[in-house]
């Protein structure tokens, strides 16, 4: 009897709820990978190249994201008339059923805190804050009307890099990954680097992978110490032993796959295998001091540090050698005002300092390499700023900041695909609503896959019984800033 009994615990031990689960999600498993395609090896093709749905106009993309929402009326959207009723109490038709981060009651209005000038051949209004920007502005597509659904941080900043407001959804980058593998198997397809003293608000959310397997996760690399953690070997660990351990590890992975068929498993060897690649690869792609010291000067560079500049010049060299998406956060543009860090007279302009001079030699370095063609560049924030004072610090405040405003805001995109030299798009006199063509941000994720090669409703992963995308079930491609 006690033998029966021990050999039925045993068997109930063995076939665990875990184990039937995974037995059972075998089939699924392996349909889901199926739908990745899988290389020789049976690993994720995630590192090959893949045909897109069309000839694309673009090969790459570097994403320039200012979080914390820079604010257009001292950046790109000139207002004159701003600048008239500055000091006046803000119109009660204007707060009618708005819904607003801070302000309450009746704010002043808040003139223009920089000075305007047309620059290049297009004539494009850029403020005295973006120098050198001004100075390639004729390879600028200013889309001057963006909208989005968020007036909060990290919803906005979810939603412009996974086309969701909620948790759960693959980024851009990761999306962008799938669709297209990298040209460089010894480095991530999709790369991403902060500075400004924090991450974004959302966290390693805007740049994870979602439902979509997880070898299409953004790789964050640091511009300071080692560029990926963990990633050098032990002291006292030759680099013949790591490769034996690394066999040995995924050896049994794939007896473990054979077993349970979960395709994430796969996905881990793959990763062990990148891990040891990157090894050599990486400090190679991240050390910038190679660099000539011309490339310094253009980019205003400080080998060594976390800095904006650095991540800049990064950028160039990841796409040189073949990374899909390279993802730089920049953050620290959230001027409210409240205290000198986050005021337009005190912080703003910092950011502005920081980021003017690599922006414009990013442009230049990548066009001058015949890289800019085949590059789509993009730079923006989460949504914008009010036209108003933000007043939740008082009058005695010498700091002055804007509310958070989704309804109209600026970005800007150049290089593979686009047109420069232009502006979509048109704000009325205070900068406050959009008077001509919106351009919500499902359009621009769907413009963004466009120049890459992709029908954005057809770049599909099924989840949960339905077909999932980045735009959701919206977007319009803006045709008006295509090349």
């Amino acid at each position: 009897m006690n033998l029966a009994k021990e050999a039925r615990d045993a068997y109930l031990g063995h076939v665990t709820r875990r184990h039937f689960l995974k037995s059972a999600g075998a089939g699924l498993g392996a349909l889901a990978f199926a739908s990745l395609g899988a290389g020789s090896a049976g690993l994720p093709d995630a590192h090959s190249p893949r045909g897109p749905h069309f000839a694309p106009r673009a090969r790459r993309v570097i994403f320039l994201h200012m979080a914390g929402g820079p604010s257009p009326l001292e950046l790109f959207d000139y207002k004159p008339e701003l600048a008239r009723l500055h000091g006046q109490d803000c119109p009660e038709s204007l707060l009618e059923g708005k819904r607003f981060a801070f302000i309450r009651g009746i704010p002043k209005m808040l003139g223009p805190q920089a000075a305007f000038q047309q620059h290049g051949e297009s004539g494009a209004w850029i403020s005295n804050h973006m120098p050198h920007l001004g100075q390639v502005a004729d390879k600028i597509a200013f889309l001057k009307a963006m909208h989005t659904d968020e007036f909060n941080h990290a919803p906005a900043q979810l939603l412009v890099h996974s086309g969701s407001p909620r948790l759960g959804r693959p980024s851009m980058g990761s999306w962008v990954t799938y669709g297209l593998g990298t040209e460089n198997e010894n480095l991530p397809a999709f790369v991403v680097l902060l500075s400004g003293g924090a991450a974004p608000d959302a966290g390693a959310s805007v740049y994870g992978s979602g439902f979509l397997p997880t070898v299409y996760q953004g790789v964050q690399c640091r511009t300071k110490g080692d560029p990926v953690l963990f990633l050098g070997d032990p002291d006292g660990v030759p680099r013949s032993l790591r490769r034996r351990s690394i066999d040995a590890i995924n050896a049994i992975n794939r007896q473990q796959h054979e077993e349970v068929g979960d395709p994430e498993i796969l996905t881990r060897i793959a990763q062990y295998e990148m891990a040891f690649r990157m090894q050599t690869s990486v400090p190679d792609a991240m050390e910038i001091r190679r660099e000539p010291a011309y490339i310094h000067e253009m980019y205003g560079t400080e080998p060594g540090e976390t800095a904006f500049s650095n991540n800049c010049l990064l950028a160039r060299r990841l796409v040189e050698r073949g990374v899909r998406f390279v993802q730089l956060f920049h953050w620290g543009w959230d001027s409210h005002g409240a205290g000198e860090s986050e005021a337009l007279n005190g912080g703003f302009l910092e950011r502005c300092q920081e980021t003017d001079r690599p922006v414009a030699a990013l442009l230049n370095d990548l066009e001058q390499r015949g890289l800019l063609e085949e590059t789509l560049v993009i730079w923006g924030g989460e949504f914008g700023r009010t036209p108003m004072l933000e007043n939740r610090s008082g009058s005695d405040n010498p700091f002055v900041g804007r509310d958070h405003h989704s309804d109209v805001y600026t970005m800007w995109m150049a290089g593979g695909g686009i047109k420069g030299g232009i502006t979509h798009g048109e704000t009325d006199e205070i900068g406050y609503s959009a008077v001509s063509g919106r351009v919500h941000v499902h359009d621009l994720q769907a413009t963004i896959l466009h120049v890459l090669g992709f029908d954005h409703e057809r770049l599909t992963y099924p989840f949960q019984g339905r077909d999932f995308r980045l735009t959701d079930v919206h977007g319009q491609v803006v045709r008006e800033v295509l090349a």
